[in-house]
């Protein structure tokens, strides 16, 4: 560690760096991250922002920059209770520490239930089908009942009938039976699950940077070159910018612009190469692309700021409409010709 980052972390304890962190992601990946904790997690770190004060450029370059080196360079993750339990006395006090741990080691339904809840449906559907109706049935009981319809919907018909048959006969489920349950499906599904999906730590800083300012995404990928220029490298390679739409086939890209608010488009072609300019007009009739022109031209100078942001809104739609399999991000990678 740096004397710099040395100075930080003393000036900075865990719970306020973390606050630093998502401040400098900005409010709609805070509001991500937010959605992941629960309530008691999302008051600390409210509190840790609300009491930061002014924090210097050089001390939130240095937070960022020691976050992306640590996840770049862990290489293999191993989560215990005793290692969860030493990061949390890092951040917090003995007792708060001591408490958390209680109730992560207790029954904590709450907990299991929610992590359950957010289990892709089909992954859940997959588990769920190799096992008694009447277990099928209390998970799908506790569950959000928009999660368990999907669910439900993925498992074999005879089968999901049944469920839905032992649903409508259970009452009361007893607590001896919820905690077996509970205790099965932590130990077998949610632990082989996160095993399974455990992601590439240059995968998820690669998605952080994309989501970052373009001035600050270069300032912190400057800053990991220092540090580590083959995990910069690898970042760089991961990621997906505005550039890499060149890959869509016209049809995707149509699909992209339909999809894309209308007042955004010309903004992001503005500061476009002309290959992409060229590929998102292509889509259109010559009346449309006229018209399109016509409205980039009217824009006059813009501002690079305004740019970044119609264009990472567009990399964002483009990346969600990936995920719901409308368009395929990689389609053209092998044709991606650029003289």
């Amino acid at each position: 560690m740096s004397s710099t980052a040395v100075v930080v972390a003393n000036q900075y304890p865990g719970l306020q760096r973390a606050a630093i962190l998502m401040l400098a992601l900005g409010e709609d990946q805070c509001a991500q991250l937010f959605s992941m904790m629960h309530e008691e997690e999302i008051k600390e770190i409210s509190l840790a922002m609300s009491q930061l004060g002014s924090v210097s450029a050089q001390a939130v370059e240095t937070v960022c920059a020691d976050f992306s080196s640590s996840i770049t360079s862990a290489g293999m993750l191993v989560g215990s209770f005793d290692s969860t339990e030493r990061l949390l006395q890092k951040s917090l006090s003995r007792e708060r520490a001591a408490q958390i741990m209680e109730e992560i080691r207790g029954p904590a339904g709450r907990t299991m239930w929610d992590k359950l809840g957010n289990v892709n449906e089909a992954v859940l559907a997959n588990y769920l089908k190799n096992e008694y109706p009447q277990t099928v049935a209390v998970v799908l009981g506790k569950v959000r009942p928009g999660h368990a319809a999907r669910v439900l919907s993925l498992l074999p018909d005879s089968f999901a009938m049944e469920v839905v048959m032992r649903m409508l006969r259970m009452e009361s489920v007893q607590k001896d039976v919820l905690d077996s349950v509970e205790k099965t499906l932590r130990s077998e599904f949610m632990s082989n699950l996160a095993r399974s999906t455990r992601r590439d730590s240059h995968e998820l800083i690669a998605e952080i940077f994309n989501n970052l300012d373009r001035q600050v995404e270069s300032r912190f990928m400057t800053a990991l070159e220092e540090r580590n220029r083959e995990a910069a490298e690898r970042v760089k390679s991961l990621m997906f910018t505005f550039d890499d739409l060149i890959r869509l086939t016209p049809a995707a890209v149509g699909k992209l612009m339909r999809a894309a608010e209308k007042e955004k488009l010309p903004i992001a072609l503005k500061g476009a190469s002309e290959e992409i300019r060229t590929l998102f007009l292509s889509t259109l009739s010559e009346r449309a692309a006229k018209l399109l022109r016509d409205d980039i031209a009217a824009l006059g100078p813009v501002r690079l700021r305004d740019v970044d942001e119609a264009q990472g809104e567009i990399v964002l739609l483009a990346k969600e409409l990936g995920a719901q399999g409308e368009i395929e991000l990689n389609e053209r990678e092998d044709e991606q010709m650029i003289g």
